[in-house]
């Protein structure tokens, strides 16, 4: 299991950060109190869990409760639970100007004193920096080009994975082809749930549609074949140098088959150890 807590200095881009570990196949959660952490991670190593990445952002806003942090921290330690901390910081003339840009309080600050909120959360965030494996300072970068330090910084981390990030999109032809997929997947031969009255509102997420979708003899012989050519060709895009992969998976509308097949093909890398995300491009159109 992959666990990550996300803190920092308020206005240093936590939101951003967690769209990208959402990117990236996690399960988030916003402002976790430190006390739920090891019971977050206990239910997340259950056997029989989905969830194999978790990421947290704990912060400031927890008041008291972010005091218990670094004994919650020892706690996960002792239940031999890897995990790693991004910490996201800026300069003071940065974080005051984006507070003022978007005219919230700091949350640490009296009568409205922004650079004393500021000051004091560093005093308070001291310890924690010092224990992080990860320390952005997002000064000068751009929402994008942090999200891109981020999913570099994850890869380095995480020796066991393999050195390509995989995007698994799936759409819908109807909406257009994707601009920016290297390898594009047609599923439309599959059998079609849309037709199937107690299926047509759900997506290829829901178990039912899943398993109208994946249970039948050409779908199975379809995912082996398909999985197989994944597996003979990531090898060779990786040796020759490929940092990323945009594998589409297309259907009419985007919303069962082609969802269903693109979470199966995740489900196949993510244990071959391949860092995957899941996009579903179209699946909420018309609804």
């Amino acid at each position: 299991m992959e666990f990550a807590i996300i803190t920092g200095l308020s206005g240093a881009g936590r939101s951003e950060a967690i769209k990208c570990f959402e990117d990236m196949g996690f399960f988030c959660i916003d402002n976790l109190p430190p006390s739920l952490i090891p019971k977050m991670a206990e239910l997340a190593t259950l056997p029989g869990s989905k969830v194999n990445q978790v990421a947290v952002v704990c912060d400031v806003r927890g008041g008291e409760f972010f005091d218990d942090l670094l004994e919650e921290l020892r706690k996960l330690k002792e239940q031999r639970i890897t995990y790693q901390i991004l910490f996201l910081e800026a300069s003071d003339e940065v974080l005051v100007k984006r507070f003022k840009e978007t005219r919230r309080r700091h949350p640490l600050s009296e009568e409205g004193a922004i650079v004393e909120g500021i000051h004091r959360e560093r005093r308070i965030m001291e310890q924690l920096r010092g224990q992080a494996n990860i320390i952005i300072d997002t000064s000068n970068l751009a929402p994008f080009e942090l999200k891109d330090k981020i999913r570099t910084a994850i890869l380095k981390q995480d020796k066991q994975k393999k050195g390509i990030m995989i995007t698994i999109m799936s759409f819908g032809y109807k909406y257009g082809m994707p601009l920016d997929a290297d390898l594009v997947m047609d599923v439309r031969f599959l059998p079609n749930p849309h037709y199937i009255e107690a299926l047509r509102d759900f997506d290829g997420t829901n178990e039912k549609v899943c398993d109208f979708v994946l249970n039948r003899s050409e779908s199975r012989t379809f995912i082996k074949k398909f999985t197989g050519m994944l597996a003979f060709l990531l090898p060779r895009y990786v040796a020759e140098g490929k940092t990323h992969l945009t594998i589409a998976i297309g259907c009419t509308g985007g919303k069962h088959r082609s969802v269903a097949i693109a979470e199966e093909a995740a489900k196949f890398l993510r244990e071959k150890d391949y860092n995957v995300v899941v996009r579903h491009r179209d699946y909420k159109r018309g609804k």
